[in-house]
């Protein structure tokens, strides 16, 4: 009797050590990536910086900047975070935080084991890099000085856009090759310094594409439909949840077609292009985050477009 307990129990070992690796080995395989999968490196303001991790055959923890998690992946036979870098950073020093996990493979901040190394500092320096100016004219006076009702419905739609951008969704592995969103002539770069009727406002956070009301807006990359809504400044606008804490963003559609919790393929439809909003006329915004950090999205562009980065 002994025995058949002893052997049951060596079975059910096995067979949970047997889960486990194999548990282990998915998680490294949805996690791969070669060097073409990953975005354009330019550690400047709005940039991209890619670190390297170590070695992938231990777990890689998290990667913490600017209190925001960072996707974290294998690339080849190492582990890399690629780390979206604000338009507000100022060239120098950076330092993001590598968290030692508590277990194999990817987990949340809660799982980190008590006992676990002390975080790591990741260093890292930004360059600087000027960008243009851009000066428009807008007809609507109150999308450049919003009045006090303006201001509370702002402040309201704030909280969701940063609800949005700051999305991390653990285990869903972002692309970071993603095409154009809409044929059209970019009317305007990333990051330009921008002035509407002459008084100075924020640097431009993503890329205007030009094209005709109504043209189809697609999903550049396989992504979750985060948000939709009518935004003072944004206009009729879809929030995509791609992965570990990269998100985009799409304004002034003329019409939305999805709808919170819809799945996109690379391709699919949701909206139309428009000019809601603050706007001088039809065209997409089309913008990036990672770790909500809003960053160049020429970076991400399919090999073979033209790129504004440099």
């Amino acid at each position: 009797m002994r025995r058949r307990v002893r052997a049951g129990r060596m079975v059910r070992a096995t067979s949970l050590a047997a889960r486990t690796v194999a548990l282990v080995a998915a998680i490294a395989v949805a996690w791969s990536a070669t060097a073409a999968d990953l975005p354009v490196e330019r550690r400047v303001p709005g940039g991209i910086a890619i670190i390297n991790l170590g070695p992938a055959d231990t777990a890689p923890g998290e990667v913490i900047f600017n209190e925001h998690r960072a996707p974290v992946l294998r690339a080849g036979p190492d582990w890399v975070a690629v780390i979206g870098i604000p338009l507000d950073t100022k060239p120098g020093p950076q330092s993001a935080s590598l968290v030692p996990m508590g277990g194999a493979g990817p987990a949340s901040t809660a799982a980190i084991a008590a006992d676990a190394a002390p975080a790591r500092p990741l260093e890292f320096t930004v360059v600087d890099r000027k960008y243009d100016e851009q000066r428009l004219q807008v007809k609507n006076k109150r999308h450049v000085n919003p009045d006090e009702q303006d201001m509370e419905r702002i402040d309201r739609e704030r909280v969701r856009i940063d609800a949005a951008l700051g999305t991390y969704t653990a285990g869903r592995v972002p692309g970071f090759h993603m095409r154009p969103p809409v044929a059209g002539a970019r009317s305007s770069s990333f990051g330009l310094r921008r002035f509407f009727n002459g008084e100075a406002r924020n640097p431009h956070s993503g890329m205007d594409i030009a094209a005709p009301t109504g043209t189809p807006v697609v999903a550049p990359a396989p992504g979750r439909v985060l948000d939709t809504g009518d935004f003072f400044f944004n206009g009729n606008t879809v929030f995509l949840d791609h992965g570990e804490g990269v998100v985009s963003i799409y304004c002034h559609l003329s019409r939305i077609d999805v709808k919170p919790g819809d799945e996109l393929a690379t391709g699919g439809v949701l909206g139309l292009v428009g000019a809601t909003g603050r706007v001088t006329g039809p065209h997409l915004h089309f913008g990036v985050a990672i770790n909500r950090a809003m960053v160049d999205p020429a970076l991400l562009q399919t090999a073979g477009q033209p790129q504004d980065a440099r």
